[in-house]
C-alpha cells in the first residue's frame, strides 16, 4: 500500500512539475513577446532646399505599435553627420564640407522623452542656415534611439534592444550649385545559368549637390516586339551624393529558367543617358550539358555513319 502512494505521489509531482515547466515557458513567452516591440519613424527622409540666412521647420513622427499595447518606448535623439561610402553604405560619424548642417539643426521638443504603447509623438526640427552657408548639398541624420538608463528605471518598458532608426535630410543650399554627373558603365551579363535578368550600372556626381539617377529595363522575347518585362512606367531611382559613385543594379527578378531575350538597359542622370543592348541566354547548366550531350552523341552518330559508307564504298 505504501508502494502504491509512493508511486501516485511520484506520478503528480511529475505532473505538477510538467505543469509548471510549461506555464514557466507559457510566461517566458509573453515576456519575450513583450520584448519585440518595435519603433518606426514617419517619414523616414527629407529633401529640402533651404536659403542662406532663413529658418526651415518641419516634423517627423516617432511610433509606438507596441504589442498588445504594452510597453513604453523611451526615447533620445542625436544628430549627425549623413555619408555613404564607396560601396553606398551609410555612414554617419564622417564629418566633410557636406554635412555642416549637424550644426545648425536644433530639435524644438526635449531631445530624451517616451512614447506610451500604440501613440505617436510628432518632433519638431528647425534648421537655421548661416547667412554664410555654401551652395550646394547638405546631409544629416537626425538620429531616434533608445534611451537605454531611462528604460532601465522601467520594469514594464517593452523595448529592450538598443534600437535606431536616422531620418535622412538631403538638403540643398541655393546659390552657385553645380549639377552635374558622368554614368561611368552601363552593361547586361550576356549569358545567364542562374539567377535574374539584369542590368549593372555606376554613377559619378561630379556636382555639389545631390542628383537623382532614374533606372530603366526593357525584356522582349526573342522573335517579338512586345515587351515582357518593363519597369518604364514605374522605374527605379536612387539619390546619388556630390563627389560620390553609387553602383546598381536593375534586375527582372521573374526570369525564367530557360529563355533567349533582348534586354535594354537605360540609365538618365543629370541630363546624361547612357544605354546597353544585348542578347541575353538563360540557360541552366544542367541543360547545357544535356544540350552538349546530344551535339557530341550527334557528331559520333554522324563520324561513324560515315566511315560505314567508306568501308561499304572500299568493299565494293
Amino acid at each position: 500500500m505504501n508502494k502504491q502512494s509512493s508511486k501516485v505521489k511520484r506520478i503528480l509531482s511529475g505532473a505538477l512539475a510538467v505543469l509548471f515547466v510549461g506555464i514557466s515557458a507559457f510566461a517566458g513567452g509573453l515576456a519575450n513577446t513583450r520584448e519585440v516591440s518595435a519603433f518606426s519613424l514617419s517619414p523616414m527622409n527629407k529633401t529640402v532646399v533651404l536659403n542662406p540666412g532663413e529658418s526651415y521647420r518641419d516634423t517627423l513622427s516617432i511610433n509606438n505599435p507596441s504589442v498588445n499595447g504594452e510597453g513604453d518606448f523611451y526615447y533620445k535623439i542625436v544628430v549627425k553627420p549623413y555619408d555613404v561610402d564607396e560601396n553606398n553604405n551609410d555612414i554617419y560619424d564622417s564629418y566633410s564640407d557636406h554635412n555642416m548642417i549637424v550644426d545648425w539643426i536644433t530639435i524644438s521638443n526635449d531631445q530624451t522623452g517616451v512614447v506610451p504603447p500604440n501613440e505617436s509623438k510628432r518632433i519638431e526640427y528647425v534648421i537655421n542656415v548661416p547667412e554664410t552657408a555654401p551652395a550646394g548639398g547638405q546631409y544629416a541624420a537626425i538620429t531616434v534611439m533608445t534611451d537605454e538608463e531611462a528604460a532601465s528605471k522601467d520594469d514594464s518598458y517593452g523595448i529592450r534592444d538598443n534600437l535606431a532608426i536616422a531620418y535622412l535630410v538631403y538638403a540643398e543650399v541655393t546659390g552657385n550649385t553645380i549639377r552635374q554627373g558622368e554614368v561611368t558603365d552601363v552593361s547586361i551579363p550576356g549569358f545567364l545559368f542562374s539567377g535574374n535578368i539584369e542590368g549593372d550600372s555606376s554613377i559619378k556626381n561630379t556636382g555639389n549637390v545631390h542628383g537623382r539617377a532614374k533606372y530603366t529595363l526593357q525584356v522582349f522575347p526573342l522573335f517579338s516586339g512586345e515587351e515582357v518585362f518593363t519597369n518604364e512606367e514605374d522605374p527605379e531611382h536612387e539619390l546619388v551624393l556630390p563627389g560620390k559613385t553609387l553602383y546598381h543594379k536593375t534586375l527582372w527578378d521573374k526570369t525564367p529558367e530557360v529563355g533567349i531575350f533582348n534586354v535594354v538597359y537605360t540609365v538618365e542622370f543629370e541630363g546624361v543617358t547612357s544605354q546597353a543592348s544585348k542578347l541575353v541566354i538563360k540557360c541552366p547548366i544542367w541543360l547545357l550539358f544535356i544540350i552538349l550531350f546530344v551535339i557530341i552523341m550527334i557528331i559520333i552518330w554522324i563520324v561513324l555513319k560515315v566511315r560505314n559508307r567508306k568501308k561499304t564504298r572500299n568493299q565494293e
